[in-house]
């Protein structure tokens, strides 16, 4: 009986409602992501930038290792990137820049390489942020299946910097695990300078438009020789190439079952004949190579000058030791936008 007897009473509120009544609407709220100056995770582009180096824990086939260097740069107004290798067969490219999807302007965090000589690329959407003053974290996940399928966590603290990624491990699981977890350090700030500079990095304006771009696919993820990625590597601003050689020097003959590092720097190593070790916080990109195989194509790299250097690992600890071959010269080289250059070095000198 109340609900009969409510029922017309309710009606003639609503017909006796004053038009003017300022407490009652019927405009919808607005989406504030629709619009682009409230990008959702735009902080991320002015805190990551920098060379960063830390220890990466890893559950996949090429396990852990005590550091990552990565060199964060713009390479347009509104993305910034970094590439790296760790031998031949594999690498990664990892890029942040302003998407548009489903109406709404996010921050976008497109994660690709090759592992094992095989090909992945993923494309997760910020969709958790909290900054605070001494600290920030970011979420993206998966655009089209969400977090369930993949999502990775990028946490600032003061100069540190921790990136999570988790994985359902290709739909095999309900829940994703960890991937790696990589907690690293702020090693140098002055190097992405020219580029900030350059760009007026960073600005709220539209990298790519995804709004119809992954329309009846069941993930925003691809794998070797995928045509469809939608925003390949080559396709990547301002970035360019640096092909590197090196040779030996007449009294050395290296033994092919030993492993050779191409180093490159933004500033000096070489004092003379001695490490100056303190400026090994200015590597930006290196590659360890069969110590037969003498040339190296660095891809996708970010315009400036360079210091090159190779070193033959002689006792196979992956750093600078007694015994090990060194390259003695500042060798320099300069890349320009979406330029090429060549450079070579030799090993010329056995450290004492």
């Amino acid at each position: 009986m109340v609900v009969i007897f409510m029922t017309p009473l309710l009606q003639q509120c609503r017909k006796d409602r004053p038009a003017e009544d300022p407490t009652v609407t019927d405009t919808p709220v607005s989406n504030p992501l629709s619009d682009i100056n409230n990008t959702l995770g735009f902080g991320l582009l002015s805190k990551i930038k920098g060379i960063w180096n830390g220890p990466v824990s890893s559950t996949t086939p090429l396990g852990s290792y005590p550091e990552w260097i990565v060199d964060f740069r713009p390479i347009s107004e509104n993305q910034i990137s970094a590439k790296n290798e760790l031998d031949k067969s594999n690498d990664i490219h990892m890029s942040f820049f302003i998407a548009k999807y489903k109406n709404e302007y996010r921050i976008c965090f497109r994660n690709g390489g090759s592992f094992g000589g095989q090909t992945r690329v993923s494309y997760l959407l910020c969709d958790s942020v909290s900054e605070k003053p001494t600290h920030s974290y970011y979420r993206f996940s998966e655009i089209i299946k969400g977090k369930s399928r993949a999502y990775t966590e990028v946490i600032f603290t003061n100069d540190s910097l921790i990136m999570k990624s988790y994985t359902n491990h290709y739909n095999t699981l309900t829940v994703p695990t960890l991937h790696m977890a990589w907690t690293a350090k702020l090693q140098d700030s002055t190097s992405c300078i020219p580029a900030v500079s350059y760009f007026g990095f960073p600005k709220k304006t539209l990298t790519k438009d995804f709004s119809s771009t992954f329309t009846g696919q069941t993930e925003a993820i691809y794998y070797t020789n995928n045509s469809n990625d939608p925003y390949t590597e080559a396709q990547q601003p301002y970035l360019g190439k640096a092909i590197i050689n090196y040779t030996y020097a007449g009294t050395y003959t290296p033994d092919p079952n030993k492993k050779t590092f191409i180093i490159i720097t933004t500033q000096p190593l070489i004092n003379g004949f001695f490490l100056n070790a303190a400026n090994l916080k200015y590597r930006s990109r290196y590659v360890i190579l069969s110590a037969t195989d003498q040339s190296y194509v660095f891809n996708y790299m970010h315009p400036g000058t360079y210091y090159l250097y190779a070193f033959y690992d002689t006792d196979g600890n992956k750093n600078f030791s007694s015994g090990d071959w060194v390259s003695t010269t500042n060798t320099t080289f300069t890349l320009t936008n979406q330029g090429t250059v060549t450079s070579g070095t030799q090993i010329n000198f056995t450290i004492p």
